[in-house]
């Protein structure tokens, strides 16, 4: 490991990559401790005590959300953005043909999600400010639509944060801002665990096994992660002028976890709409009715799992167009060995997803809910250590480590991966 840590430091190019991205960390966590103007944030901080929604969005924005900071929203506008953008240009024509237009059609696209992002941004930021009336130290419509407004700006401040990282750093930006978010609240969790341990509420084998239990979900995540069924694709000789083209193999790999964390933050959303909507109407039958959804009900609990499971398929489906690969594979020659090129091929490719496509949203459905678990049995109330938050911290990790990977390849050094 040192001598891999080494090859990055004699590489000038990818030295410079890593400490633009670190720079850009100090300032997101710099940011996060930027209070918005007029804002109590004491009575902003007793709401994120009960362990619910809130606490998992301050997972996200590092503790933003909590200290109702100019970073309170985070990335999460903008990735609702991209999330619908990538959804309508499967809907709308123009999109799609964007899609398929290459460099000039993706900077289309990028542009739109931007303004969807500030739009976003700001109906999200009126609506807490509205809804945190209480903490507003003067309540009125020029304080709501300042705090509005700050927040919006720290919203693109971070969006446009996320594209330097990717242009001029190293990995995904937006990914490595919510990586960031997350992995800063790690010293409090262990703080947390050490006061339990001070004070005697657990003992030293209910962290042993909570170590244990956190090292085997890390170890299933990557393996899922990096989970693929391989097709082998074979390709036709054609002879084109005095040139011969194809006549090679390949494969097509198809990912057991396509659809990544999105099925997670779908579901999540559903089963906190009734919770949210009841905590603006005071009515006897409407709070009970929230109860039964509260976070970690067995209701709760099994309709996250099966809403999951359907997000995974839907999900996957809309981002993964079979019937499009199995003609981009004919025609340019391509066939899978003992089947014909056309509808036989899409159906037998479709098939393979769908079986693979169980596994993962049961692997999904597995993550999201083991947290609830793994607090009854260990006892460590108050640490989050959640479904979404791994996915998120693994997936980041492998891919960015890749990217250095490849970099380091290519100038000869011996990379990580041995």
């Amino acid at each position: 490991m040192l001598s891999a840590l080494s090859n990055i430091l004699k590489i000038t190019e990818l030295r410079q990559k890593v400490l633009f991205t670190l720079a850009m960390f100090l300032v997101f966590r710099a940011g996060t401790h930027i209070p918005v103007p007029g804002v109590n944030a004491a009575v902003i901080e007793q709401m994120f005590t009960q362990g619910n929604l809130f606490g998992l969005l301050d997972l996200f924005s590092g503790g933003a959300l909590s200290k109702f900071s100019v970073f309170a929203m985070s990335i999460t506008p903008y990735i609702n953005a991209s999330i619908i953008m990538q959804l309508l240009t499967v809907v709308v024509p123009k999109f799609e043909q964007w899609a398929k237009e290459g460099d000039e059609g993706r900077k289309k696209i990028t542009q739109i999600t931007r303004y969807g992002t500030v739009l976003l941004g700001f109906i999200q930021a009126m609506g807490m400010a509205i809804g945190l009336k209480a903490a507003i130290v003067s309540p009125g419509i020029g304080s709501i639509l300042l705090i509005a407004v700050t927040l919006t700006a720290g919203t693109t401040f971070l969006m446009w944060l996320g594209e330097q990282i990717t242009e001029k750093g190293i990995g995904n930006g937006i990914s490595l801002i919510i990586f960031a978010g997350i992995v800063s609240r790690l010293p409090d969790g262990l703080y947390v665990i050490y006061k339990y341990l001070a004070a005697g509420t657990i003992q030293w084998y209910n962290v042993l096994l909570f170590a244990l239990i956190a090292l085997a979900m890390i170890v299933f995540v990557i393996a899922i992660q990096q989970g693929q069924r391989r097709i082998p694709v074979q390709y036709a000789k054609r002879v084109v002028g005095r040139k011969m083209y194809g006549g090679h193999s390949t494969h097509i790999p198809l990912r057991v976890n396509q659809a990544g964390v999105i099925p997670i933050i779908f579901a999540s959303s559903v089963l906190m709409f009734p919770v949210t909507i009841a905590q603006f109407i005071n009515v006897p039958w409407v709070k009970t009715v929230a109860g039964w959804f509260a976070w970690g009900t067995p209701l709760q609990t099994v309709l996250y799992a099966l809403l999951i499971i359907f997000f995974t398929y839907f999900y996957t489906a809309v981002t993964l167009n079979i019937s499009d690969m199995a003609e981009n594979m004919k025609k340019h020659g391509g066939f899978i060995p003992g089947l014909r090129p056309g509808k036989p091929t899409a159906d037998y490719l479709d098939r393979v997803m769908t079986r693979i496509t169980l596994a993962g949203s049961v692997f999904l459905a597995i993550i999201a809910i083991l947290p609830n678990f793994v607090a009854a049995v260990t006892n460590i109330q108050g640490v989050y250590f959640g479904g979404t938050a791994l996915l998120i911290i693994v997936g980041v990790a492998l891919d960015t480590m890749k990217q250095i990977e490849a970099l380091v390849l290519m100038r000869h050094y011996q990379g990580f991966m041995k």
